[in-house]
């Protein structure tokens, strides 16, 4: 029981800690003279983000998660239609909760919830519902990876079970003949019911399938799109940067050029100036030399 506990605590921390803290144990118990214990706990293996996220709602909600459970235990072969549709809304609506409740975990814990991994909880939670009904289903709180609902095989086999019991139970007592022609017919009807609902399963197993793909198509085109979006707009800003300099730049050439030309034109009256100063002197000089001495 102690090392039931120990193993139960391995899960319940952060997912960061589950490897060195797997180790550690594993290390005491074979020194401590356990070494098929040792092996065990060697073999548990780091879960994935989505199915700690399961683990962490078993362990810190489990009140919500006990209804997830008491709903999927309410499905039987012969429940009525009305109430299948009452389990489903009510397995949709603590379904909806928990899904929130994870989405809070996750954030809390410093893991992005996405909406690849924010499905694979919820199908996780799914099929944690659906092997309620079934005796040898997985142990909560200590998921590995995520699980896929089960197959339609392992649930008609324990209908099929339950179905079987009752047909002992009726053929204690005599039966007329009419009666096995109808139970045969009976049972035929089963038959095309099954295959049915295994075309359907099949059907839903690949719209699944192809649902899940084009979300992730859609997941990594979202998330190009925003990096490109942000090269863009890093680029826009850069350029905006440019402009601003290069235009001040020109506002200080064009400030200079005006600065040179007035400087020039300065020059030009100064050259003008001086030009007819030496005119003046040189008629002056000339009208001195021709006066007599």
């Amino acid at each position: 029981m102690k090392l039931e506990a120990e193993i139960d605590a391995l899960f319940r921390l952060p997912l960061t800690e589950f490897t060195g803290a797997r180790n550690t144990l594993a290390a005491r118990l074979k020194k401590d003279g356990s070494p098929n214990d040792a092996e065990r706990v060697k073999l548990l293996t780091k879960p994935s983000v989505s199915a700690w996220a399961v683990n962490q709602l078993y362990w810190n909600h489990r009140e919500e998660f006990e209804q997830l459970i008491a709903v999927g235990k309410r499905f039987r072969p012969a429940q009525k239609a009305a109430d299948r549709r009452d389990s489903l809304d009510a397995r949709r609506e603590v379904l909806a909760e928990l899904s929130e409740l994870a989405t809070e975990l996750l954030s809390d814990a410093g893991h992005s919830p996405t909406l690849d991994t924010m499905r694979r909880v919820t199908t996780t939670l799914e099929a944690v519902s659906a092997y309620a009904l079934l005796p040898d289903g997985p142990t909560p709180g200590r998921l590995s990876t995520d699980l896929d609902p089960p197959s339609f095989e392992s649930l008609a086999s324990l209908m099929s079970g339950s179905a079987g019991k009752f047909a002992r139970t009726k053929a204690e007592a005599p039966v007329k003949t009419v009666t096995k022609s109808r139970s045969g017919g009976d049972a035929r009807l089963r038959q095309e019911k099954i295959a049915a609902a295994k075309l359907s399963l099949q059907d839903a197993k690949r719209s699944l399938s192809d649902s899940r793909a084009r979300a992730q198509s859609s997941e990594a085109a979202h998330k190009k799109a925003l990096a490109d979006a942000k090269q863009a707009e890093q680029r826009r800003r850069e350029a905006e940067e440019r402009l601003e300099k290069a235009t001040a730049a020109s506002e200080a050439a064009a400030r200079r050029a005006q600065t040179v030309a007035s400087e020039m034109q300065a020059a030009t009256k100064a050259v003008e100036d001086a030009k007819r100063t030496v005119v003046q002197a040189t008629e002056e000089l000339e009208t001195l030399l021709r006066e007599p001495v």
